[in-house]
Formats: C-alpha cells, structure tokens, sequence
C-alpha cells in the first residue's frame, strides 16, 4: 500500500525535477578533482617529510647504539645506562615513522586511485555533456581544454602551498 504511494511520490518529483546541468556537474567535477590532486601533492610533501623524520631517528638510533658500545667499552656503566635509555627511546620512534610511513604510503595509493577515477568520471561527463548540448564547443576541443585548465589550477595551487609553507617557515624563523 505505502509502496505505491512512495513510488508516486518519487515519481511525482523526478518529474518535478529538471535534470542538472552538465556545465554545473563539470565544474563540481573539475574542482574536485583539482582539490584532488592538489590533496595527493600535500601527502607526497607530507610523506617526504615523514621519511626524512625516520632517517633522522635511524641515524640517532645508530649514534646511541655507538656511544652505548664505546661506554662499554670503556666500562661507564653510568653511560651506558644513559645509551640504553636514548637507544630505547629511539627505536620506539623508528617503529612509529616506519608505520606512519607506511600507512602514508597507502593512504596515496588509494587517493591516486580515487582522483583517477574522479578524472576518469570527469570526462565521461564532459563526453556526454558535448553529445547531448548542441551550444557546446567540438569535441575535440574541451577535453584539451579542460586538461589545461585541471593542470593550470594545480599549478596555481601548488604554487600557493610553497608559498604558504614558506611563509610559516620564515615566521618560524623569526619567532613569531
């Protein structure tokens, strides 16, 4: 009974409904997709940053494993026991960064997969949208144009985010 009743209802507002514009759609679609793959240059910055944090700590690892070998050697157990505690406290870290690092590198993969699928669906728009929108340009120009103005909106951000990052590095600089 109730079934019915939904299904004219729904029917009632599709029909109600105009269908969304391909030009609104590709738009939504080309700034997701230029948010996308201005998010995947942050975590490739961010997973850069995450490696060298780990080269870091594997090298302080290193030194205190040497400074507890050469109090050894000398017999300071004093050090030593100083070394144990830096070396511990050390290896703990290398353990974190090295499961941060790897979650990251995950965490890209599956966002390099879902921004290629969101260009992929952004084409498909913009193929649809040339076929059935007689106004619209040729076919042959809007994908080229669209790759262009998806890269120049990277680039922009991109440029943005150096410039930001650099910004709160001279700040930090200065103290402020």
């Amino acid at each position: 009974m109730f079934e019915g009743l939904r299904d004219a209802v729904n029917a009632a507002l599709d029909a109600a409904t105009p269908p969304p514009d391909w030009r609104d759609l590709r738009g939504q679609m080309h700034r997701a997709a230029v948010e996308g793959r201005a998010a995947l240059a942050k975590m490739r910055d961010d997973l850069s940053v995450t490696e060298e944090e780990l080269a870091v700590e594997r090298r302080q690892l290193d030194d205190a494993r040497r400074r507890g070998r050469l109090a050894t050697d000398i017999d300071d157990q004093e050090t030593v026991e100083v070394a144990r505690r830096f070396e511990a406290k050390h290896e703990e870290r290398v353990a974190v960064l090295e499961q941060k690092l790897a979650a990251q590198h995950a965490e890209l993969a599956l966002a390099e997969r879902e921004v290629e699928d969101m260009v992929g669906q952004l084409k498909e728009v913009e193929r649809r949208g040339l076929a059935t929108d007689p106004s619209a340009p040729a076919a042959a120009d809007l994908p080229d144009a669209g790759e262009t103005r998806l890269r120049e909106d990277i680039d922009r951000q991109a440029r943005e985010a150096d410039a930001d990052a650099r910004l709160r590095e001279l700040k930090k600089r200065m103290g402020k």
